[in-house]
């Protein structure tokens, strides 16, 4: 249903175009009100449902196994509360959401193997014997937990600062000071740039020396902007430099992106889950193999 409200967005502007001739925008606003809140139960009960046995689930016995789990989410979102306060309220929902979905996924995964409920011995084999389709099951709920952190960090706390900037001037980003150095004219391949240079300190550590360029290509006449990035675990930062104000001073666009690059990283653990799940042989010969083996022996 949520990707059926995303087509029909993309293309209700193309059909009324095609038959009436009217001209409408569908933009943020649309898929805001609609993809986010059908989303919201379908990652509530993506926890749920490991939990819950084939034709005999007890919702009432799997929320109370996922306890620890409403509970770590309600905290760490009392703790994304504390250290930022400022933006969206929602963004805090969303932090619960990743959380809820990270824990249930981990809270199933150890009552699989009994882990802290049986001795060590027991839980060990246990893991070993744990089919790939469930490590696949976990690492497909992990990952689509990380995706939902990044998506809500970088949509809610992002920080951009737009600006002429002269040499040695510093804007504050964040918690993040960007010092300017200037530009200097550099020559590419095919291309003649106008390179940045700025200098990232958190406190008075060094974070990192970014320099972007705004590249002008001869063989075909165009200008493209490259932007210096610079990803870290918690955060990625961005630094654009743009044209002279013919003054000594260049404009120029600084990002701060939080948990940007969780999007990515989550998306490589769902695929990966995805691996590990369609490589458990079980699922691909193993209920023909036994309708086989038992013929056989009936034939015997």
């Amino acid at each position: 249903t949520a990707c059926g409200t995303v087509l029909l967005g993309t293309l209700y502007p193309l059909f009324l175009d095609a038959l009436s001739g009217d001209k409408v925008s569908v933009g943020p606003p649309f898929f805001n009100a609609t993809f986010g809140p059908l989303m919201v139960p379908l990652v509530m009960a993506v926890a749920v449902g490991p939990m819950l046995a084939w034709k005999r689930g007890d919702v009432a016995g799997a929320l109370m196994r996922l306890k620890f789990a409403f509970f770590a989410a309600g905290a760490l979102a009392l703790v994304s509360w504390g250290l930022q306060s400022e933006g969206p309220v929602l963004a805090h929902f969303g932090i619960a959401l990743g959380i809820w979905l990270v824990a249930g996924a981990l809270i199933e995964w150890g009552q699989r193997i009994r882990l802290f409920r049986a001795p060590a011995n027991e839980s060990w084999q246990r893991l070993r014997r744990l089919p790939r389709a469930a490590w696949g099951m976990t690492l497909a709920h992990l990952g689509f937990g990380v995706v939902i952190l990044g998506i809500t960090g970088s949509t809610a706390w992002q920080v951009e600062k737009l600006q002429v900037m002269r040499p040695g001037e510093t804007v504050a980003v964040g918690g993040y000071a960007f010092t300017f150095r200037g530009v200097v004219a550099a020559q590419g391949p095919n291309y003649k740039a106008r390179r940045g240079t700025f200098e990232v300190r958190r406190g008075d550590d060094l974070v990192a020396v970014l320099q972007p360029e705004a590249r002008a290509y001869a063989t075909s006449p165009q200008e493209t902007t490259e932007a210096a990035i610079r990803p870290t675990l918690w955060a990625n930062l961005y630094a654009v430099v743009g044209d002279s104000d013919g003054r000594g001073g260049y404009a120029t666009r600084l990002y701060l992106k939080p948990l940007v690059d969780w999007i990515w990283l989550g998306s490589l653990i769902m695929t990966l889950g995805g691996l590990v799940s369609l490589s458990d042989r079980r699922l691909r010969v193993g209920a023909p193999a036994g309708r086989r083996q038992r013929r056989q022996a009936a034939e015997a």
